[in-house]
This record gives structure tokens, C-alpha cells and sequence, in this order.
């Protein structure tokens, strides 16, 4: 006999098992909320069908729904779905040959994500995994036994004039398994104040529509002098 637990993870499973689905939760990833037109436009498939998608996984709880007016909103429920929605990427195989882009246009674009993209709301891609190896190396950050801020990583947020959160339901820190990297980024709410503060300052900038970040001349400078990182060169 089934227990509840296992019946519950077999339907989460199924939700994902779908390839429109997991288009859907990977482009929501970029943590802002889109309507259900763009989201079927974006997978290619029509009105009804987004439709009874989105519906599935609202019901599932995977994703939460706000109407405005005559538009439908959609965004991942919460930073813990978008951890694992992420994860669950990371654990895929890369593609066959014969599947990756053929076009200039989408090699481009898979080349941007891979470099600097915003997963949920941090910092991901060569970029969110340099930045995490280069706050390891000065001591700023540990992964001894679990992601944790040092005191010197403390005050390093408060010398930068990064706010953290006095208090939070989710953990200051934790490790998120990069998807094109394979290696780890800084999440939580620290790595979501780091992401927030680079887009403020103009250290990133988002490319087109998407989740893809462009390092600014700004924010080369910046990595630079806060964490003597190299950010005009591939990691």
C-alpha cells in the first residue's frame, strides 16, 4: 500500500513530467511574474492548452495566480520551489548533439544564461558561481558542512552597505545546484540581497525578456574591487 508521502511526491513528479510544464516553471525562474499569453507563446502552445497547464500547476501548488483586469499572472509559489525546480535541472544530462540549437540566434541565447542569469532571486551562471568561490577563497563565505557567512562575510554586507535581513523565514544562506555549471551558487536571503543590490546599482542589467544578465562596465569594476574578481573573462 501507497503512504500519503509517497503518493504526494509521485503527483509533484507528474506535474514536472511534462515538457510544456517544465518550460513553463524553468522561464519563472527569472522570479517575476508573467502572464499566461506570454507563457504560451513562449512554449509554443495555444491559449486552452497553456491554460489547462497553468491550472494544474496552481492546483499542485507549484505556482500561485494573481488576476488583473483580464490578464492571468503567474510566478513560481515561492524561493523553495524555485530551489527546486533549479536542482532538478541541474541533475539533467546535457543534450544529445542532434538537440542543442541550430540557429545563431538560440546558441546566443542559451551562451547568455549560461554566463549570468537571475534564478528565482539570485545570481546564477558563471557569474553567481565565481562570485560564490570568490567569497569562499577570501573567507567570506564557508562550505565546510553547508553554505554559511563567516563574520568577516557579515560585515562585509554591512561595509558594502547590503542590507540582510534582521529576520526570515528562509535560511541566510544556502547552496543551489547550478543548472549550466554544475557547481554551486550562493541562494538564500543573502543571495537574494546580493542580486537586488547589483541590479540596483546597475552591476548587471537583464538581457531582453528573459533571465539572462549582462555585466555592466560598472559592475566589471565593481567585482573587481570588492572581490577581485575577473568578470570580462569566462570562469
Amino acid at each position: 500500500m501507497h503512504t500519503p508521502h509517497a503518493t504526494h511526491l509521485a503527483s509533484l513528479a507528474a506535474l514536472l513530467a511534462d515538457p510544456t510544464r517544465a518550460q513553463v516553471c524553468l522561464a519563472l525562474l527569472d522570479g517575476r511574474a508573467w502572464t499566461a499569453g506570454e507563457l504560451a507563446r513562449h512554449t509554443g502552445v495555444g491559449p486552452s492548452t497553456i491554460s489547462e497547464h497553468l491550472t494544474r500547476l496552481v492546483q499542485g501548488g507549484l505556482l500561485t495566480q494573481q488576476r488583473q483586469g483580464r490578464h492571468r499572472y503567474l510566478r513560481l509559489a515561492d524561493q523553495t520551489t524555485a530551489h527546486l525546480v533549479e536542482t532538478l535541472a541541474a541533475h539533467t544530462p546535457p543534450p544529445p548533439q542532434h538537440q542543442r540549437p541550430r540557429t545563431l540566434r538560440a546558441a546566443r541565447a542559451d551562451q547568455a544564461l549560461a554566463r549570468a542569469r537571475t534564478c528565482y532571486d539570485h545570481l546564477a551562471g558563471e557569474l553567481g558561481c565565481a562570485i560564490t568561490e570568490a567569497m569562499t577563497a577570501q573567507g567570506l563565505l564557508t562550505q565546510e558542512s553547508g553554505f554559511a557567512l563567516t563574520p568577516a562575510g557579515r560585515s562585509w554586507f554591512t561595509d558594502h552597505r547590503i542590507p540582510l535581513p534582521h529576520t526570515s523565514t528562509r535560511p541566510l544562506v544556502r547552496s543551489c545546484l547550478d543548472w549550466t555549471q554544475r557547481r554551486p551558487h550562493l541562494a538564500g536571503a543573502a543571495g537574494a540581497a546580493l542580486c537586488h543590490h547589483a541590479l540596483n546599482e546597475h552591476w548587471c542589467e537583464r538581457v531582453g525578456s528573459g533571465r539572462a544578465l549582462r555585466v555592466t562596465e560598472q559592475g566589471h569594476r565593481a567585482w573587481r574591487e570588492l572581490l577581485g574578481l575577473d568578470t570580462t573573462t569566462p570562469h
